[in-house]
């Protein structure tokens, strides 16, 4: 017996490189702005209502969470 692939299945296939694509580019922006996040001074992060547990509670987590 012959399995025929319905175009739902295929079209989901076809959106795998756009998902991964989409999750590297949430990856890289995690990444950076958590680098940014890292070199604010004190006063930077009083402007911007961030606290110093806040700052290392963020900084503490995987680049993919």
């Amino acid at each position: 017996m012959e399995r025929v692939l319905t175009g739902r299945h295929t079209a989901a296939n076809g959106l795998l490189p756009l998902y991964l694509m989409r999750q590297l580019r949430l990856w890289q922006r995690r990444l950076r702005t958590r680098q940014q996040l890292a070199a604010l001074d004190e006063r930077q992060l009083a402007d911007v209502g961030i606290s110093q547990s806040e700052r290392v509670e963020e900084l503490s987590k995987p680049f993919w969470r």
